[in-house]
């Protein structure tokens, strides 16, 4: 059967979700047409992906010159809303993703989603965005990847989603006893290998706030009805229970090529030899825990301020970004960042119903307050 080429942008191609969807389209060459490429600095591996999968157009901060390997410099939102373009891949980290973001939603195209920041920021806008636009919003994430597909060809709403979490670097460890904690212990994820900025707010177990959050938005159930297990194997990646007391796992290999990939072929799922595999004979034991919030004071100040709304879920994110950056630099200790973040949410006046444009003007305000808020508690101490 003929298939059209389905033609791609990828915001965030030098990151971790970045290059695992370019492995996936090195893998299927007649299926998918890179058209434009986007990412932050890392110039030399950029070139790279610029001269291998000659995309059209290209947005970048690090110094690659416009019609490099035939691509055209323009503005990450101008790319990610071109006529030609068929899906959206977000994979930025952290609150830069909003503009592009948005702009391929309002031009109704799908949007494979891999940015929990952003839709933290505003998931009730960009549901909107995506409804009048008529694209569609393609979990490429783990967590809400499985309870999508749990939830697929189900009529019937679902009455609780259950995320699973690691429990992070420092899951049997009390919060008092990780003052002295470094950057690099922080990075080292029991399960997962990730990013810099997701693993440590996987050790803080800010991240699943945010999926809490997400979910809210993404799959319209209220608060109350999401629950965070620890699941240490992280082999169930989210369950969703129905009234009937039906129980549905996904299961899977730690690794995002499977997420990735379902929801660039969504609703086809195909052969790929480069896809890890689960063994359930050799996995062993599945164990759940409750979850100890007394472990994880970021998550219970994220999860206040999700449910607050307005502007605050962007000042969260923008001041959870700034934190785990100085907390990364070596300026913070780990334990001050559910502090710091506090204090700028703490000093936030939230609009009630913001547009995109206030979202990102928070975000931005939270990122540079909270910077502010160190550099100035450092000069007077």
């Amino acid at each position: 059967m003929e298939r059209n080429i389905k033609k791609l942008v990828i915001l965030g191609s030098t990151g971790s979700v970045g290059t695992q969807t370019l492995e996936i389209v090195r893998a299927f060459p007649d299926r998918f047409e890179v058209v434009g490429l986007c990412n932050g600095y890392n110039a030399p591996l950029f070139k790279q992906q610029l001269d291998e999968f000659k995309p059209k157009y290209f947005n970048t901060l690090g110094e690659v010159e416009s019609g490099y390997a035939g691509a055209k410099f323009a503005p990450a939102e101008e790319i990610a809303a071109l006529p030609e373009v068929d899906m959206v891949v977000a994979a930025t980290v952290g609150c830069a993703g909003m503009p592009p973001a948005f702009a391929a939603l309002q031009a109704g195209k799908d949007l494979a989603f891999a940015n929990k920041e952003v839709i933290v920021m505003a998931g009730k806008l960009l549901i909107e965005a995506a409804r009048e636009g008529g694209g569609a919003i393609l979990p490429a994430d783990s967590e809400p990847s499985a309870i999508w597909q749990c939830l697929e060809g189900e009529e019937s709403e679902p009455s609780r989603l259950i995320i699973t979490a690691s429990g992070g670097a420092f899951r049997d460890r009390a919060w008092d006893s990780l003052g002295d904690v470094t950057p690099d212990q922080a990075l080292k994820h029991p399960t997962w290998t990730m990013g810099p900025k997701i693993t440590i707010d996987s050790a803080t177990l800010m991240n699943k706030a945010f999926e809490v959050i997400e979910s809210r938005w993404m799959f319209d159930i209220p608060f109350d009805r999401i629950d965070v297990t620890i699941h240490r194997q992280s082999i169930v990646h989210s369950m969703v229970e129905f009234a009937d007391g039906t129980l549905k796992a996904q299961l899977g290999p730690t690794s995002m090529l499977q997420v990735i990939q379902h929801a660039l072929m969504y609703p086809d799922r195909q052969s790929n030899s480069e896809l890890p595999k689960l063994d359930a004979v050799r996995m062993g034991s599945l164990t759940f825990e409750e979850m100890n919030p007394t472990l994880y004071p970021c998550f219970e100040l994220a999860l206040e301020y999700g449910k607050k709304g307005g502007t605050y879920p962007a000042v969260l994110a923008g001041a959870d970004e700034a934190a785990v950056q100085l907390f990364v630099d070596g300026h913070i200790k780990f334990t001050e960042m559910p502090d710091i973040v506090a204090n700028t949410l703490s000093a936030h006046d939230s609009i009630v119903e913001p547009s995109i444009a206030d979202t990102i003007e928070a975000a931005r305000w939270a990122t540079e307050i909270t910077l502010a808020h160190h550099n100035q508690s450092t000069i007077l101490s």
